[in-house]
Order: structure tokens, then C-alpha cells, then sequence
């Protein structure tokens, strides 16, 4: 189910991996914080099914429409404009998800604990962020100035237990590649230049599983 959602996606593996440990299925509530285009949400809203529910967060009003139209066969996504510092949901979820979100926002620490807040007793908060500068194109360090914490996956396992978490399971994934392939496409489409025959190697990628405590 998750491969139809992530089809395209080099970093689909951590996420399909996390989701397989959390044994996931039909009925469950979750948050896509950060949700963007919609692809992860989907990819939640084929494996809860109809009984399940998953909320598309994302600050950028924009993303509503975007994720309108990814999941328009899905009844049960619901698209809501709003920043993971703010994030407040009508009910409490199961699972609360974020990916390249927190290397973004002015605090991550915040939008972890607002997440912390959003699952119910025993509920599940999943983060996956880059180690930035272990990614290399031809040996050279992978470099992402936009970003306000480039490195935050080295350190989110701690992040994680500050709000109150326990943190269960952390590993660390990095796709490669070298000339013609989706590695290479990636970067290109990200960066905007293409790494011709140079290897790549991208950033890895932390995930972390982490469960609220139980009341």
C-alpha cells in the first residue's frame, strides 16, 4: 500500500519500514504535519481505509488544494492550513508524523511537543530529518543553506525524549547512486543541477519512533 502512495520517492523505504513496525492498519487516526503535496498522507490515508482518518497539516494554504486533488479518492483526508507550532486537532490520533519538516521551522522542539500533545495515551509520533552535511555529491559534503537546522536528525533522538517521549527505535537511512536513476533525478530536481556521473550519496535520513506515555 505504501509503495502506491510513495511510488516516487527515494525515501520511501524509512518511512514504509517505520510504518510496518508500528503495524498500522484500518481504523487509525494520524497527522501528516507538514504535509505538502499530500504524497505521505495518501500513502496513510491506503493503509487506514475508510474506518481510519488522516489529518493533511501544512502551513502554506496552498498545499490545501494540492492535497484536494492527490486524494481526491480518499474521503477520509482531511486537508487543514495550519503551523506545527500551532498544530491543535479536533481529536486526539494515533499516530502524529512529520518528515523534512523540523529542519525548517523556527522550533522544533515546539512543534515536537505540540505533536506529543495531538496522540492519544500510548499514541505514536514518527519524525524522519537529514543529516545534511553526511550527504556527498563526488565526495563533497551535500550542503542545504535555506534550511534552519541541516543537521537536526543528529540529534532528534535527544530532541524527542525533552518533550516527554519515549523514544523506542532511531536508524538512520541514506539512499546512493551514481549516473542515470532516481538518486540522480532527485538531486537534480532538487538542486537544480545535475551531478553527471558523480556518485551520490544523499543525506540520511533519521527516523525515530517515539510513544506518548500512557496515562
Amino acid at each position: 500500500m505504501t509503495e502506491l502512495g510513495l511510488r516516487n520517492d527515494v525515501y520511501r523505504r524509512p518511512l514504509a519500514t517505520a510504518l510496518k513496525r508500528l503495524e498500522i492498519g484500518s481504523g487509525w487516526r494520524c497527522v501528516d504535519v507538514g504535509a505538502g503535496g499530500g504524497d505521505v498522507s495518501v500513502a496513510l490515508a491506503e493503509i487506514v481505509g475508510h474506518a481510519g482518518r488522516v489529518y493533511a497539516v501544512d502551513s502554506d494554504p496552498r498545499s490545501r488544494d494540492v492535497v484536494a486533488a492527490a486524494a481526491s479518492a480518499h474521503s477520509q483526508v482531511l486537508a487543514v492550513t495550519q503551523a506545527g507550532e500551532d498544530l491543535l486537532l479536533p481529536e486526539l490520533v494515533d499516530l502524529a508524523f512529520c518528515r523534512f519538516l523540523l529542519m525548517h521551522v523556527h522550533s522544533p522542539q515546539v512543534v515536537l511537543a505540540r505533536m506529543r500533545r495531538s496522540v492519544r495515551p500510548g499514541g505514536w509520533v514518527v519524525a524522519q530529518e537529514p543529516i545534511t552535511s553526511a550527504g556527498r555529491i563526488g565526495g563533497a559534503p551535500f550542503s542545504m543553506p535555506a534550511a534552519r537546522h541541516p543537521d537536526i536528525g543528529a540529534y532528534l533522538p535527544s530532541l524527542v525524549m525533552e518533550v516527554g517521549l519515549t523514544l523506542v527505535d532511531a536508524w538512520a537511512e541514506a539512499p546512493a547512486g551514481a549516473r542515470q536513476g532516481p538518486v540522480i533525478d532527485y538531486i537534480t530536481s532538487l538542486t537544480g543541477v545535475d551531478p553527471g556521473d558523480d556518485p551520490v550519496i544523499l543525506p540520511p535520513l533519521v527516523t525515530i519512533l517515539a510513544q506518548a506515555p500512557e496515562r
